[in-house]
């Protein structure tokens, strides 16, 4: 058994304050330490306590708010400690904060028998420590009417809806939501060229945030947690969630600023927009999980904001006939290929243009006329990579193409300078 620590008495009382601080407040919160009022015994009792790995200094140093614990110290115990006897009165001060070790043995309110998040942050979890979920956590909250789900190239949010709150039979467990999401990868066996390749992807989300679950909600995201071994969360996201700007974008925001792009300039030229609308649903994104389901529900999804896309009335606008020679109905992207080579691209780059988009159009017909076997396929996550790249290269090509019309001169375009993140 390791050796209990031999705290004078100031230190322990100073470690009982901290730990009642700790566990009173609203959300777990350090003992402000404030050098106006704070007697050099009390700092002395505060060395002694971050000596014997009870207590952790934040400071300015390590968060802009010094009454959140973002992570365990990155900073030694001598530096701490430096900080704690360097205190001037003009200082705002520091926070105390009880260590793991020193909660370990605490008797906990009952309140946290059911929640084991809420449990980790009173045991000495941080608040932006992070922990990993297998991604269909999150198909509940997607697939319920009653909660606002949005998904972006990096994150997720869900929020349960004021509607649904205000019901009378609401339940008050389901009154949760997170807002602060990412995406996480294991990259270890990640090979670019090899189509076969599975990319596992989680989700991740911060301690602080898990707490405010209610506990039922907070027992199920439990069940969904994973091992945090080679895993890492999306440079992007972290770095947003740190206050930082994003250097660039994802292939979904991508996807839909070219559909705009391109509506821009072919009604600069033709005075209608190519695409009747620019923005995807809300749940458009990654696959949650790798199955045959998921895939089709995207690749469906995926069509319609492509070809089901395509207003037919701007091509007619720019005099692309609806027939061929002998009288046949041409389809949507047969008219989008004949505007190419009519407008001076070559019929063999027109094809290979727009093959990708036939790609998807014939992977939505497929489970149309199909019964289909739901199966898991651990490659989807790499084919939706590698599908969405293919088809934003499409659209970019379109859109520089149409972007050289001489009416277009002028344009410039709203994303240039970001970095294409793949994934």
């Amino acid at each position: 058994m390791a050796k209990k620590p031999d705290l004078s008495p100031a230190a322990r009382d100073l470690l009982k304050a901290v730990k009642k601080r700790y566990l009173k407040s609203r959300d777990f919160n350090g003992l402000h330490i404030r050098p106006d009022l704070t007697s050099s015994d009390e700092i002395q009792a505060g060395v002694e306590l971050v000596e014997a790995g009870l207590a952790q200094v934040v400071g300015p140093a390590d968060y802009m708010n010094i009454h959140i614990r973002p992570w365990p110290s990155r900073r030694t115990p001598a530096m701490q400690i430096e900080e704690l006897r360097d205190l001037s009165a003009d200082d705002y001060g520091v926070a105390l904060y009880p260590m793991a070790k020193a909660m370990k043995h605490v008797k906990l309110p009952a309140k946290y028998d059911d929640a084991p998040f809420s449990r980790a942050m009173a045991r000495g979890r941080s608040t932006l420590e992070v922990a990993f979920f297998s991604p269909d956590v999150l198909e509940g909250y997607r697939n319920d009417a009653r909660f606002r789900f949005g998904m972006s190239d990096f994150g997720i949010n869900f929020w349960l809806t004021d509607e649904a709150h205000d019901q009378d039979d609401h339940p008050g467990k389901d009154a949760v939501s997170l807002i602060h999401l990412g995406f996480a990868y294991d990259m270890s066996r990640y090979i670019p060229m090899d189509p076969e390749l599975v990319i596992l992807r989680r989700v991740v989300a911060f301690y602080g945030d898990l707490d405010d679950l209610t506990p039922e909600h907070q027992q199920r995201w439990s069940s969904y947690q994973v091992n945090a071994d080679g895993v890492d969360p999306h440079p992007v996201w972290f770095s947003s969630q740190m206050g930082n700007w994003p250097d660039g974008i994802g292939p979904f925001e991508r996807f839909a600023q070219e559909l705009e792009n391109i509506g821009d300039l072919f009604e600069s030229i033709w005075g209608k927009r190519l695409f009747k609308t620019h923005e995807p649903p809300e749940d458009f994104g990654w696959i949650l999980r790798a199955d045959q389901r998921e895939w089709d529900h995207f690749i469906h999804s995926l069509d319609k904001l492509l070809s089901d896309n395509i207003d037919n009335s701007a091509l007619d606008r720019a005099g692309i006939m609806k027939k061929n020679s002998v009288g046949q109905q041409l389809g949507t992207l047969a008219r989008l290929e004949l505007f190419m080579t009519t407008n001076h691209v070559q019929p063999e780059r027109a094809k290979w243009a727009l093959a990708p988009l036939r790609e998807v159009r014939a992977a939505r017909q497929k489970p149309a006329h199909s019964l289909r076997t739901n199966v898991t396929d651990g490659t989807l996550v790499h084919k939706q990579m590698r599908l969405m790249h293919d088809v934003d290269e499409v659209l970019i090509n379109i859109r520089q193409w149409l972007s050289s019309h001489p009416r277009n001169r002028e344009w410039a375009d709203p994303m240039s300078g970001l970095k294409d993140y793949p994934i």
